[in-house]
């Protein structure tokens, strides 16, 4: 092992690495909010692990969408479900479409990066766009489980058009209306570009190595480093980068090497304590405040728009704010979930049931082979969302490793499906 970069396995060595000239690349990695408390949690968007919000993936997706005939929680995300109930998913999607919520510290430091001509890339599982509003160069953004940024029929793919999919999600709650096909003959369902279990990740994912070993520090913020293949970019980051985890808990093998720094603590507080120390602050805040307009106040119950400013000391005033905000958010689900109990779904299912999905065809695709129900992906892959999707176990695997599942390699030699547009 070589020598070491990092005089120090702190915050003050990280911002005498990035103001040295030696660190050109920055390359960072972006958790789901629907796996560990993310980067965008912090901007008002639920966490589906968060116990008490009435949220929790395990107990109140079983408590309330098997009301919808869910047979796990995981199915809301996978596509064979989607195909013959998505009432499910849409009544999520209603909750978390873009234009509710504000991008973060977090979301303004990737774009400061940008901006001081060091991100190399942003590696994203969130879902939300909340990285392009900020302003990030989309050509610096690769959405490794999609975005809502694009949607497209799952039977013919054709794609959607945007203004009629906004509409159609942002009433879900009142109309129930679900999006299909409008392609003479077809009448297939459409969905965001979300990636679910059987679907294959954004081709530009197969970028990814190339870019990770190339980098001169990788930063990791938010994520639970527990879904695959993203989580193996850290794996296959060089031992002369050093690695920064920005996080509640210590995940992965972070820490574990000798430049490797764990800094804990909720994103947003960090990132502002590393931009004091830059001396970046005063930028930060200025990219910050820019990102005041880029809710969409016309979006129907929008909820909270604006994300809690962190200091060096906790609001409780604001935490419990958004507290509040997140639970009303729940009691809304819960309330649309009983309306459609003993109600019959075959209305967004009528008809004879599609063929299984067909994949665009490639030569060579990344597909994500889910291995277990317990396995959910953002919205995540929601996590998302994610987004994260299914299919040939001879490709890598969207899965939430066990806590003594080996960590598996990043299969470079395939390709995914093609983007959306910008």
């Amino acid at each position: 092992m070589g020598p070491r970069i990092l005089e120090s396995n702190d915050l003050k060595a990280i911002s005498n690495y990035i103001k040295s000239g030696e660190c050109k690349n920055i390359a960072l990695m972006l958790g789901a909010e629907i796996l560990v408390k993310g980067v965008s949690t912090a901007a008002g968007i639920p966490d589906f692990r968060s116990p008490g919000t009435g949220l929790y993936v395990w107990d109140f997706i079983p408590a309330n969408l098997a009301k919808l005939k869910l047979p796990y929680p995981e199915a809301v995300f996978e596509v064979n479900f989607f195909r013959n109930n998505p009432v499910p998913f849409y009544t999520l999607a209603h909750e978390l479409y873009p234009g509710k919520f504000r991008p973060t510290l977090t979301h303004a430091f990737i774009r400061l990066l940008s901006e001081h001509s060091l991100l190399s890339m942003c590696f994203t599982q969130n879902i939300d766009t909340l990285e392009r509003r900020a302003g990030v160069p989309y050509d610096k953004i690769i959405e490794a489980h999609g975005s809502f940024a694009t949607q497209r029929c799952i039977k013919c793919q054709t794609p959607f058009d945007d203004d009629k999919i906004k509409d159609m999600v942002v009433n879900f709650a009142d109309r129930k209306v679900v999006p299909r096909c409008e392609k003479k003959g077809c009448k297939g369902l459409v969905k965001p570009d979300i990636v679910f279990f059987g679907e294959s990740l954004p081709r530009s994912f197969a970028k990814a190595p190339s870019i990770i070993r190339s980098a001169d520090l990788l930063i990791v913020i938010g994520t639970s480093l527990t879904v695959y293949p993203f989580a193996s970019l850290a794996m296959i980051c060089p031992n002369n980068c050093p690695r920064v985890l920005i996080n509640i808990d210590s995940v992965g093998d972070i820490g574990s090497r000798p430049d490797d720094v764990v800094l804990l603590g909720k994103c947003d507080e960090v990132i502002r304590e590393l931009c004091e120390e830059l001396g970046w602050e005063e930028e930060l805040m200025k990219l910050w405040e820019e990102t005041a307009g880029s809710t969409d106040n016309s979006a129907a119950d929008a909820g909270p728009t604006t994300a809690t400013l962190p200091g060096s000391k906790p609001n409780r005033m604001e935490d419990e704010k958004l507290e509040q905000e997140v639970a009303k958010l729940a009691e809304k689900i819960r309330k649309e979930m009983e309306l459609e109990e003993g109600k019959s779904i075959a209305t967004a299912t009528k008809g004879p049931a599609e063929s299984p999905i067909e994949k665009i065809p490639t030569d060579e695709t990344i597909t994500l082979a889910a291995q277990s129900q317990s396995a959910a992906p953002s919205t995540q892959e929601v996590s998302a969302i994610a987004a994260e999707s299914i299919s040939s176990a001879s490709t890598p695997v969207l899965s939430k490793a066990p806590d003594n599942k080996e960590q598996q390699p990043f299969n470079e030699a395939q390709e995914g499906q093609p983007e959306g547009k910008p």
